[in-house]
């Protein structure tokens, strides 16, 4: 009996998993792809914030893609917030600006007694005047063309929150490789989330919004006991208050570039971070949809482990495998190709494996265990 029970559950988490990436899928290939406007002259003053921590490694590749960027000065400020670094992160700030004449490029040092990204956010907010937020990090680079295509966006459609791609790049591993691919899904979830109304997903390695829309749902309040969802939860917030006023830009180019995490402890730290904000979602679906994925994962990884009992589970084992397998790949395939990195298909089979594995096993830390360590802090 209790074999048939949990075959017809796990028959039905693998059929609901086919149609939510069937769903995904539709609602990407609805949306339309946004090129800049031909002509396009733009008149929104932007602010640029990038919350800083430690980031000595990687923060002036970071701002070298800035300085290039073809967007009028007179009407933008970058300012780059030093949320209390302990390495050399604010003299090669202040040098870069120095030895650029960035006008334009800004230095705040988060006052004492503040601390994480949405503080080191909302102090750049007091500090600048933009009329458009956009939202990086230190570890990315982006096309000279990116500001163009958040801002055309935002003039064109009115819209009050905009999010964009970010992905990997220059991986030297397979571990590496296989968050690139996880990483381009996840953009396929965002998006298609945003075009079809029913779940608010976004990274604030590329985000933009209103600063009127920003002060109007009050910031960060009620939502700033949580140290992560700066991005999501804020998005939610404005969603709720300017339905319809959320975009997403379908094109390549307007993508920021990151690096994944080149280790086991670094990248788990990361999912448990971003797992972490979960339970402050609004709208059933999200929490539907997650759930479904994580007990789907998890009872191929319970299967191995039946298969002690009942060996009749590999059959059971083996369908949800293939069919998740067919629908990764198909769902897959159309992001590389966006991405223009088809030549990271080669590495779909081992990705599979992990997959499955990860989304267990951190899933189930992340809802049992809300703590994690970011940037040398030890944060819930």
């Amino acid at each position: 009996m209790f074999f048939f029970i949990y075959s017809l559950i796990s028959i039905t988490l693998i059929l609901c998993y086919i149609a939510i990436i069937s769903i995904y899928i539709y609602y990407w290939n609805k949306l339309n792809v946004w090129n800049i406007p031909k002509g396009f002259s733009p008149q929104t003053t932007v602010s640029v914030i990038i919350a800083a921590r430690n980031e000595a490694d990687v923060i002036k590749e970071c701002l070298n893609a800035l300085i290039v960027q073809k967007y009028p000065n007179n009407l933008l400020q970058i300012w780059i917030v030093d949320d209390h670094s302990d390495d050399e992160t604010s003299n090669i700030i202040k040098k870069f600006i120095k030895k650029n004449n960035a006008d334009h490029f800004h230095y705040l040092k988060l006052s004492k007694g503040f601390k994480g990204k949405k503080d080191s956010i909302a102090a750049a907010i007091q500090q600048s005047y933009g009329e458009l937020i956009v939202t990086t990090d230190a570890d990315c680079v982006m096309h000279p063309n990116w500001l163009l295509y958040l801002v055309s966006s935002y003039e064109k459609n009115n819209y009050k929150l905009i999010a964009a791609p970010v992905s990997f790049y220059e991986e030297k591993s397979l571990f590496e490789r296989f968050q690139s691919l996880d990483f381009m899904g996840m953009m396929a979830v965002s998006a298609a989330g945003i075009k079809g109304r029913f779940m608010n997903m976004c990274n604030g390695a590329n985000l933009a919004y209103e600063r009127q829309a920003f002060k109007s749902v009050n910031g960060f309040e009620g939502i700033d006991n949580i140290s992560s969802g700066d991005d999501m939860l804020l998005m939610q917030k404005i969603d709720t208050k300017y339905p319809n006023k959320i975009g997403y830009i379908k094109n390549a180019e307007s993508k920021t570039l990151t690096h994944a995490k080149s280790t086991i402890t670094g990248f788990v730290q990361q999912r448990i971070r971003w797992t972490s904000k979960s339970g402050a979602y609004s709208g059933w679906q999200v929490g539907a949809i997650l759930t479904t994925l994580w007990l789907l994962c998890l009872s191929m990884l319970l299967d191995f482990f039946l298969l002690l009992i009942n060996m009749n589970i590999l059959y059971l084992f083996s369908l949800k495998f293939l069919l998740k397998g067919i629908a990764d790949f198909y769902f897959l395939r159309i992001m590389t190709r966006f991405f223009e990195r088809q030549e990271m298909m080669r590495y779909f089979l081992p990705a599979l494996f992990f997959h499955w594995w990860y989304i267990s096993i951190v899933g189930t830390l992340g809802i049992f265990s809300r703590k994690y360590k970011w940037k040398g802090r030890i944060t819930r």
